[in-house]
């Protein structure tokens, strides 16, 4: 029953912050060590990327229709547009991809410490504030994703590619990638979401492969219950994103990494010391 409700908790947090940016990642990390599941160390590390999988459906669920190229509701063009969008997606996601296949093992034994989180989470959270005020000046040169070219979504895709530390938030280096070439929030924040999609599935089944699939009853049951929260949650997250940075600009994220960041750092010495 006690690890039933930390599955739960832990389902709430991917659901908020996946698409928060503030590292999903980094808070299951942070959360799983406090809440210390009685379930192993290899089903963690599996738990912690295939619970995204609710995530992604709840993005899957609210634009199904503009991410469907075979809509009976939209003519030739409209259907040429949405092609057009998956196929930005992919060459997005090429750098991230070819990088988490052939690194990800070696990224797993060194980055996953609260340490490395506590870090990217004041450094991005630092980027944040600082590309915010840069850009009150600047003027907006993307106001919808069939404006990216080729450039734009390879340097989108490289910011998305560092977010494979934890700690760094796959949404969070995406949007900053895409505000720093003058792409609308509404827009940066949208194209993150669709770009997810593949990542993450791809990401949860090699992790799914490298855990065998040999689960328990128990260890099933929990990880379908931990990716149905998810969903439920991230249909909330993403409403609300979507709606708040219509009238508001990042920095407020970037505050809120800089203070657990450093929350974070000051609980470790503190250990260190009592310790």
């Amino acid at each position: 029953m006690l690890d039933i409700i930390k599955v739960i908790i832990l389902g709430i947090v991917e659901g908020v912050t996946e698409w928060l940016p503030v590292s999903s990642t980094g808070h299951l990390i942070l959360v799983g060590d406090l809440l210390s599941p009685n379930l192993s160390k290899q089903f963690m590390e599996m738990f912690n990327v295939v619970i995204q999988l609710g995530a992604i459906m709840a993005v899957v669920v609210l634009y199904f229709h503009k991410l469907n190229p075979f809509s009976p509701k939209k003519n030739k063009k409209q259907k040429l547009m949405t092609w057009q969008i998956w196929v930005k997606v992919l060459i997005a996601c090429v750098p991230a991809g070819i990088i988490g296949v052939l690194f990800d093992d070696v990224i797993d034994k060194i980055f996953y410490r609260p340490g490395v989180v506590a870090i990217m989470l004041v450094v991005y959270g630092v980027l944040f504030i600082v590309i915010e005020n840069r850009n009150v000046n600047q003027e907006v040169r993307v106001h919808s994703i069939s404006q990216l070219n080729i450039q734009m979504l390879l340097w989108i895709g490289f910011f998305q590619m560092l977010a494979l530390i934890p700690g760094t938030s796959r949404s969070g280096a995406t949007i900053i990638g895409a505000l720093i070439i003058g792409v609308s929030r509404s827009v940066a924040a949208e194209f993150t979401f669709f770009l997810a999609i593949p990542v993450m599935f791809g990401a949860s089944f090699l992790k799914l492969l490298k855990f065998g699939l040999h689960f328990s009853g128990k260890e099933f049951g929990l990880l379908i219950l931990g990716c149905l929260v998810s969903f439920g949650i991230s249909v909330f997250a993403i409403k609300f994103l979507m709606q708040y940075i219509k009238n508001h600009d990042f920095k407020v994220f970037g505050w809120y990494r800089i203070v657990l960041g450093i929350l974070i750092i000051l609980s470790m010495l503190a250990k260190l010391i009592i310790g």
